[in-house]
């Protein structure tokens, strides 16, 4: 009798395992496939940060904002840690930036996404998005981590952004972009020259 329940047990435990991973696929695959794309601009990271091995690291340029209301009330206040919804629109140039920001659900007909909260001072409110790491082959992600920091020195001026899918409040990182080129095709254009420089 007790092995019967065992055996239950670890058969359900097995298909729990089986399940959740592949809810968290059929997620990310209906955020992308009816989701709204939009382009995040990155910035330059910690030159000091180490190389990860599997994933490049992202850093983005949308990573504050300033609220109108300076007295912080309790019910304005942004702790670190706490989690916001970003309500995001596209600007004149098709790139996502910030339209508010808020702790509670708005009643708008915009996008967001959730970020965490890291400090806030007098009206500025800094935050970090989600989708930190974009992951590829081992064997290609650090020449893409080399290809992303070098386009983005300002010397440079190249147009480097990731490409994110956006739908209720949840988010997938789909590619990362140079010039408009998807990294891993950009590093497979440029390896020769990343080691330059």
């Amino acid at each position: 009798m007790k092995l019967n329940y065992m055996f239950i047990g670890f058969i359900v435990l097995a298909l729990i395992q089986l399940v959740v991973p592949f809810k968290m696929m059929h997620d990310s695959e209906n955020v992308i496939t009816s989701g709204t794309p939009y382009k995040f601009k990155t910035r330059p990271i910690d030159p000091t940060d180490p190389f990860r091995g599997k994933y490049i690291t992202l850093q983005y340029k949308m990573r504050y904002f300033i609220t109108s209301d300076t007295t912080f009330t309790s019910l304005t206040t942004f702790a670190p840690g706490d989690d916001i919804r970003v309500y995001i629109k596209n600007d004149q140039a098709g790139f996502a930036v910030v339209d508010t920001i808020s702790k509670k659900p708005l009643d708008m007909n915009t996008d967001f996404v959730m970020a965490k909260v890291t400090d806030s001072y007098k009206g500025k409110v800094m935050f970090e998005l989600p989708f930190t790491r974009f992951y590829m082959e081992e064997t290609k992600a650090y020449d893409a981590e080399l290809a992303y920091r070098k386009a983005n020195r300002r010397r440079l001026r190249k147009k480097v952004y990731s490409l994110v899918y956006v739908k209720d409040g949840k988010s997938v990182l789909d590619n990362v972009f140079i010039d408009d080129i998807p990294i891993k095709k950009y590093v497979e254009q440029t390896k020769d020259s990343l080691l330059t420089n």
